[in-house]
C-alpha cells in the first residue's frame, strides 16, 4: 500500500455517516476517495460548496466545480453552492464535524504549523487557522518525514496555525492521539516497528499499551456496505 493511501484509508475510518467535514489541499482530499458518494457524508470546501465528491475521470472535469485548493472534484446529489460568508460561517460557527489538514510540523503537544514557510512565496492562510481552531474534531493527515528530517518535532519552529492543539495524527507510520500529557501512539503500520517510529519522530511520545495495526482496526467506510 502506498503512504499516502494508508493515510487516507486510515483517515476515512474517522468518518460517520451524518457528519459535515472539510478536507484540507493535497493529501487529505484524497480520504474523499474512500468515503462512498451514498454514505451520508457531507464534504465542504471552504470557497463555498456542500456535497464534494471524489475526483473526476480525467477528461470529465468541470472548471466551475473546484476545491479551495483549484483541483477538480465531482458533486454527489443534493449538494449545494453558497457564499465564501456562509460557508465561513459554518467552520467560525463550531458546525464543521471533523476537518481533515494536512501538516508542515506537529509538535508534542499537538500543535500544527501548516500555512507558510518564511521565505517561500504564499497565497494565502486561506482557511486553515479558521478549521484548526473552529472544528469540532481536527485531524492531520501527513507523510512522517519530509527530506530525511522528521515533521513530528519537539517545538514548532514554522509559524503555527492555532494555539488549539490537533486531536489526531495520521501518518504513514503510526496514528498519534494527543493527550493532555502529549503524543501517544495508538496504532502503527504493519511494516514498522515502534523503534521505528521512535527513529524517525523527533518528539517525545508515549506508547499505547493496547497498541494496535493501523490495517487491521476495521475496514474503512468506503468498504462498509
Amino acid at each position: 500500500m502506498q503512504p499516502k493511501e494508508r493515510i487516507a484509508r486510515r483517515v476515512a475510518q474517522e468518518i460517520a455517516p451524518g457528519m459535515l467535514v472539510n478536507l484540507g489541499i493535497g493529501l487529505p482530499s484524497l480520504v474523499a476517495g474512500f468515503v462512498p458518494s451514498d454514505a451520508g457524508v457531507f464534504f465542504q470546501s471552504e470557497n463555498g460548496v456542500i456535497g464534494l465528491g471524489a475526483r473526476p475521470p480525467e477528461g470529465m472535469e468541470e472548471p466551475d466545480l473546484t476545491d479551495a485548493g483549484g483541483g477538480f472534484v465531482t458533486a454527489v446529489p443534493g449538494a449545494a453552492a453558497i457564499d465564501s460568508a456562509m460557508s465561513f460561517g459554518l467552520i467560525r460557527g463550531g458546525h464543521i464535524d471533523l476537518t481533515v489538514l494536512g501538516g508542515l510540523q506537529v509538535d508534542e503537544r499537538g500543535l500544527l504549523a501548516n500555512w507558510m514557510i518564511p521565505g517561500a512565496m504564499v497565497p494565502g492562510m486561506g482557511g486553515a487557522m479558521d478549521l484548526a481552531t473552529g472544528a469540532r474534531k481536527v485531524i492531520v493527515a501527513m507523510q512522517h518525514m519530509a527530506n530525511g528530517k522528521s515533521k513530528i518535532v519537539r517545538t514548532c519552529d514554522l509559524p503555527l496555525t492555532s494555539t488549539r492543539p490537533i486531536d489526531l495524527l495520521v501518518t504513514d507510520l503510526a496514528v498519534f492521539e494527543v493527550t493532555q500529557s502529549g503524543l501517544m501512539v495508538m496504532e502503527i503500520a504493519p511494516d514498522v516497528t515502534v523503534g521505528d517510529v521512535e527513529a524517525s519522530t523527533e518528539a517525545r511520545f508515549e506508547v499505547c499499551g493496547d497498541l494496535k495495526c493501523m490495517d487491521e482496526i476495521r475496514p474503512a467506510i468506503a468498504e462498509v456496505q
